[in-house]
């Protein structure tokens, strides 16, 4: 459970106990330790200016006469649903004068309703917090719709794909399993007949998609999982193996505070510098991000990674030699 979950779970807590609420039963509740339960409770009390009374031998809670005028002040809302709220609202705003306008018109409303509630009556202005599209491509939205609706409706799916690694163009038979939005762009994970095999597509790449009305192939959760969520990015597979970047003590800056995986193991070097190490298939995506802090990181392992990672840099440098 995260802080602010806790500081909600505790408030609710305090405000319904008629009387005082022992450490033990805090942290059986809000599954914590007892040193988190003090912290939680100072900060409620002496941050937030909660009327918490009582102890640690008789238990904690609410004085009843404060309590009364006391509530949990302004914007309570993790990054990630601030973000969340903010996203639906603007993507609810660009559909506007469309066929959804009308239909989406009460969701919008709510969300505007949940913000302002949140925000203890005030009308926040959200049009000061940005959420910026990043290297967003262009979509054809009538295969977007084709593709969504053989994921939503369980139906088998036929398209030409054209790769963007090779361009060539080839026609493929999937069975859809899941859409997958990833940096800023979509993408659909299916079970490939002709390949037998999971692959992810690049939905911009997809062209002269159809419904097929043959029966569908559906993958279990736990592969899928396992298939595209075991190894670094969106085309990932069964891990080969891990790979280790070492980033300057300036890059780690950033880098230490970074999600690059669910299963990443970093820790600072004696020197300052950063040990970041990821499970990796294909290696392209990945050098692709390392590349991004150019000479502040240094792929160690593996030997081919590295050399992969060395001639890419070569081929780079190569460009400013004439």
């Amino acid at each position: 459970m995260e802080r602010i979950e806790r500081i909600h779970a505790l408030h609710r807590i305090l405000s319904a106990a008629r009387y005082p609420v022992t450490v033990q039963r805090l942290q059986e509740d809000l599954e914590c330790s007892r040193a988190t339960v003090y912290r939680d409770l100072a900060y409620l009390r002496d941050y937030l200016m909660a009327p918490v009374i009582g102890n640690g031998e008789a238990g904690f809670q609410y004085d009843h006469k404060e309590a009364q005028r006391f509530e949990l002040p302004g914007l309570w809302l993790s990054s990630e649903e601030l973000h969340a709220l903010l996203a639906a609202q603007q993507l609810l705003v660009r559909s506007g004068g469309g066929v959804l306008s009308n239909a989406l018109a009460p969701l919008q409303q709510r969300i505007e309703k949940l913000l302002d509630e949140h925000a203890g009556g005030r009308r926040l202005p959200v049009e000061r917090v940005r959420v910026v599209p990043h290297r967003t491509r262009k979509l054809d939205e009538t295969a977007f719709r084709v593709v969504a609706t053989a994921v939503l409706d369980r139906k088998p799916l036929s398209f030409e794909y054209r790769a963007r690694s090779t361009d060539e163009r080839t026609r493929r038979t999937v069975s859809p399993q899941r859409l997958t939005h990833y940096r800023d762009n979509w993408y659909l994970d299916a079970w490939d007949h002709d390949r037998d095999a999971l692959r992810s597509f690049s939905v911009d790449r997809i062209s002269g998609a159809k419904l097929l009305e043959t029966a569908v192939h559906d993958v279990a959760d736990e592969e899928l999982d396992r298939h595209l969520a075991s190894s670094y990015g969106i085309f990932s597979g069964t891990p080969k193996g891990w790979a280790t970047i070492v980033f300057s003590a300036k890059a780690a800056r950033w880098v230490a505070d970074e999600h690059w995986h669910s299963q990443q193991q970093g820790r600072y070097l004696s020197d300052g510098r950063y040990e970041l190490k990821v499970p990796y298939s294909a290696g392209r995506e990945l050098l692709m991000d390392v590349m991004h802090y150019g000479s502040e990181a240094e792929v160690v392992e593996p030997a081919s990674l590295r050399e992969q990672a060395r001639t890419l840099h070569a081929l780079a440098l190569s460009n400013y030699e004439r």
